[in-house]
């Protein structure tokens, strides 16, 4: 239930998205070597759930939209400076580091879900095996590499994501995971 002083900030399908991209990348960061299968199919909903963010950050609702939340360099800069000096301003929705980190951690996640492809391909399975390795000696280890370092800095972005939130709720006085999880915030 909806209070008067609070405002409708993430629809359901951006905290459908979010939940289910978290539980999609733990399930991928857990099962890297032991599971691959699993570890495959997690990389695939990972696909489909960025592929759906970008489409949504085009046409979704409005402070689900790019246009909503990513602003210039020297924007973000200037918020983290005043973040640092405790005097940040509130935002309804995503301040202008939390769209950096949005931007960062959606290159990140594309890259490392299509360097998983090319190094399944490159096994002999997977999507991509017979359009790009049919006929190929190719190893998958420079790929798996990569894959691997993208994985690990994706992490690291989490992490900062996540001290990021745990800052700004502490900061403005909020619950930010309450507010992804309802999808309100207070006016």
């Amino acid at each position: 239930m909806k209070h008067r002083n609070e405002i409708k900030v993430w629809d359901p399908l951006v905290r459908l998205f979010h939940w289910t991209l978290v539980g999609a990348f733990t399930v991928a960061w857990l099962t890297e070597d032991d599971w691959m299968a699993l570890h495959a199919y997690a990389g695939y909903v990972i696909g489909f759930l960025l592929l759906f963010r970008l489409i949504w950050g085009l046409l979704g609702t409005r402070y689900a939209r790019f246009s909503d939340f990513v602003r210039p360099p020297s924007r973000v800069a200037g918020y983290l400076f005043d973040l640092v000096r405790l005097r940040a301003e509130r935002t309804i929705g995503h301040n202008p580091a939390g769209g950096a980190m949005i931007v960062a951690l959606l290159i990140t996640l594309l890259i490392t879900t299509f360097t998983g492809l090319l190094a399944y391909g490159a096994t002999g399975a997977g999507p991509l095996a017979d359009l790009l390795f049919s006929n190929s000696e190719y190893g998958s280890e420079l790929f798996e590499e990569v894959h691997e370092f993208f994985a690990n800095f994706t992490l690291s972005l989490v992490v900062l994501h996540l001290l990021g939130v745990a800052f700004g709720s502490l900061l403005h006085g909020e619950n930010l995971v309450q507010a992804m999880i309802t999808g309100t915030k207070r006016a």
